[in-house]
């Protein structure tokens, strides 16, 4: 704007140092966080919002490791030129250790969510957190018994379902990029159902694991005041993952499943071993009990469907009808406590992640990219200042403040040799 080239490495090597520093800042934050009382954790150190509600999801990243590869490199030169005769190093199969090796100690499940296969490549998951204060009214009733009509849309319903399982191959840790159309946008705009509406938004954004994601999300959410708000809500879509963090840091917070996520196991459970006529004919029943918080009658009449299909083998294709019937039912029975969805809407509190899958998309705009191949951190860096200019609560003005209060006029020089 100043009419001043800048060269490009100059932005890069800036735009690192600033990243870092950042980073550095908010895991300060985190400590000092985690180092408070119990008791002090859950209070409220500024003015508590009537409203708060949490949300997580992750997205994707290339993450392009070179000393990594490096070494992978040089362990892959040194196997050649080994003789044929070397012994062979024993590895474990999927039925357990090989013979000869030594027992390996059981990783614990939130290690487990965590771990990155090779198989991945350059791929992997950060993890987005979405912070957000709202407002909606609350009622005696049921303000929208009746199901919106964008969710029982046959032209509609079918190409979301398949955007959202075609993005989510296995377990759901991969983000749900949904179609342009979905019926989550648009449910804002019927006459019969108005969802809280956004006031002011901030992001927490991190590749490290969930256990450390999950203190960074309840560090954001006590510098806002969430713990002390009146009405707290935590949405997201089935990982466990996503619930594991719940427990630990929002379980005051109402835990409410996604219900775009719970519908795709509605109607692909419908559809499997039937055709479209009589499928959608069950669909829309069941999806109007799930829409009016009856999931329990959805499960029975599922689990009698199951006895009609039979019990899958272990062998059998995850796309066969037994095996999409015991999904869902799987699916439905653990997330039935989250379900309530009659109730959500009488404190008026939102039914879908749509909000927090938006805000990764915006990260993917930045991150994500064939092209685009990050170090782990420079991943890190770029993650927190995306999560900065995103925030709708001037944390990058605070450090732009900060940081020329503390300036002294002088720079820092190293002497020749």
């Amino acid at each position: 704007m100043a009419g001043l080239k800048i060269p490009e490495k100059q932005v890069e090597r800036r735009t690192k140092s600033i990243g870092q520093e950042r980073v550095d800042q908010r895991d300060r934050e985190v400590g000092g966080f985690l180092a408070l009382p119990l008791m002090t954790k859950v209070s409220s150190p500024v003015h508590s919002p009537d409203l708060a509600v949490v949300m997580m999801d992750g997205g994707r990243l290339q993450i392009l490791d070179r000393q990594a590869t490096a070494a992978e490199s040089s362990a892959a030169a040194r196997s050649e030129a080994e003789p044929a005769t070397a012994v062979p190093v024993p590895v474990p199969s999927a039925s357990g250790p090989a013979a000869g090796a030594e027992p390996q100690a059981q990783a614990e499940p939130e290690a487990e969510a965590d771990q990155e296969p090779h198989r991945l490549g350059h791929w992997r998951e950060d993890k987005i957190g979405l912070l957000m204060t709202m407002t909606s009214e609350t009622s005696n009733e049921d303000p929208c018994p009746m199901i919106p009509e964008t969710f029982v849309n046959p032209l509609r319903i079918p190409k979301l379902v398949h955007e959202i399982k075609r993005n989510v191959p296995a377990g759901e840790d991969a983000v749900a990029e949904r179609a342009a159309d979905d019926p989550a946008s648009e449910m804002e705009e019927t006459a019969e159902y108005t969802p809280p509406k956004v006031r002011v938004k901030s992001m927490v954004a991190t590749r490290k694991v969930a256990k450390q994601f999950g203190a960074m999300l309840a560090a954001a959410a006590f510098a806002r005041g969430f713990f002390g708000a009146n009405r707290k809500a935590f949405v997201a879509d089935g990982a466990e993952t996503n619930w594991t963090i719940h427990r630990q840091w929002f379980s005051d917070f109402v835990a409410i499943l996604d219900f775009i996520h719970a519908l795709t196991y509605i109607f692909s459970s419908t559809m499997a071993g039937r055709m479209f006529r009589q499928g959608w004919e069950t669909y829309e029943r069941w999806i109007k009990l799930v829409w009016q918080g009856k999931v329990a009658e959805v499960i029975a009449e599922l689990e009698q469907r199951q006895k009609e299909l039979g019990v899958p083998a272990a062998e059998e294709s995850e796309t066969s009808p037994r095996q999409v019937v015991a999904a869902a039912l799987v699916y439905l029975k653990n997330n039935q406590e989250r379900m309530k969805y009659d109730e959500y809407r009488r404190q008026g509190l939102p039914l879908v992640s749509s909000h927090v899958e938006s805000t990764v998309k915006q990260f993917n705009r930045r991150l994500k990219g064939t092209e685009k191949f990050w170090s782990e951190p420079g991943a890190e860096e770029l993650l927190q200042l995306r999560a900065d200019y995103l925030s709708e609560t001037e944390a990058m003005e605070k450090y732009w403040q900060d940081r020329e209060a503390a300036a002294t006029g002088r720079r820092r020089y190293r002497r020749l040799a």
